[in-house]
């Protein structure tokens, strides 16, 4: 699997599980602000993922798998997982 099939695969994965995915644009407000990134938020009293179009696929994939791993890891214990995903969320 290559990582844009990994996060797809990742964001199925939080879908079913409920976890909020949230994308953002990758510009910055202005020049003189640095582009948001990519991270684990709470709201009110639910966990959301933002993820940034500034980072690299590879750092989506890292801080989807990490959310995943955090909040939802009884969920994906039952389930199965390729192999390529089960090594990223274990």
């Amino acid at each position: 699997m290559n990582e844009a099939e990994i996060l797809r695969e990742l964001l199925a994965l939080a879908d079913e599980t409920g976890l909020r995915v949230r994308p953002i644009g990758g510009a910055p407000a202005s020049e003189s602000e640095p582009a948001a990134g990519s991270g684990t938020v709470r709201v009110r009293d639910e966990t959301w993922v933002v993820l940034s179009g500034a980072d690299s696929v590879d750092e989506r994939v890292a801080v989807l798998a990490r959310a995943l791993r955090q909040h939802a890891g009884a969920l994906l214990e039952q389930r199965y997982l390729p192999p390529a995903l089960r090594d990223l969320l274990t």
